[in-house]
């Protein structure tokens, strides 16, 4: 079976591109697990390869149909959640598995998948420095920004339930440290 990175950090803390570049390391062999989700695409994501993009009412029938590993509803009608066919389709390549996901949706796959995951915290030197992360991203309305950051308070709380938390204060450094980590899990 494949060894597995859980990642999970609150919106604006440079997860994804930590993720992105980390998968550059082709000696990784690893495979990023696309989440499905019911929000609406930003910028440039695509279907298949950022997130599966479901109404609520196929999230709710893939439930119903036991497909998911996990899943949250993180806001009143908006669903995250992992499927068992992605994690089968990265198996069946040999590959390593990287999820990005919601903070509750990682601790529940290290509580999974144990001792076969490393899940990484990944944390903002600041609420503050995240709030000023969001505004200068441009996604989001100032009342989406507001309601993120209030999650990410209750969202830093959970780090401790992580096997490791970096510190996103510098990339480069916040990278370095990341990339150690998953090598030292995977070599292990």
């Amino acid at each position: 079976m494949s060894k597995i990175i859980i990642v999970s950090a609150p919106s604006g803390t440079g997860k994804t591109t930590l993720v992105s570049r980390v998968m550059q390391n082709e000696d990784l062999k690893l495979k990023f697990s696309v989440s499905a989700t019911t929000r609406q695409p930003r910028g440039k994501e695509v279907n298949g390869k950022d997130y599966y993009f479901l109404s609520v009412d196929e999230f709710k029938k893939k439930i119903e149909d036991d497909q998911f590993v996990e899943y949250e509803q993180v806001y009143e009608g908006r669903f995250y959640g992992t499927l068992k066919s992605e994690i089968q389709r990265i198996s069946d390549m040999g590959c390593n598995i990287i999820f990005d996901v919601d903070v509750e949706g990682g601790i529940n796959m290290k509580n999974k998948f144990q001792d076969q995951a490393l899940s990484i915290f990944i944390q903002p030197p600041s609420v503050e420095e995240l709030r000023r992360r969001l505004i200068k991203r441009a996604t989001d309305s100032m009342e989406e920004i507001e309601k993120r950051v209030s999650k990410a308070e209750k969202e830093i709380s959970r780090a401790p339930k992580f096997d490791i938390i970096v510190t996103n204060d510098d990339l480069d450094r916040a990278y370095g440290e990341f990339l150690e980590l998953i090598r030292k899990f995977l070599n292990s």
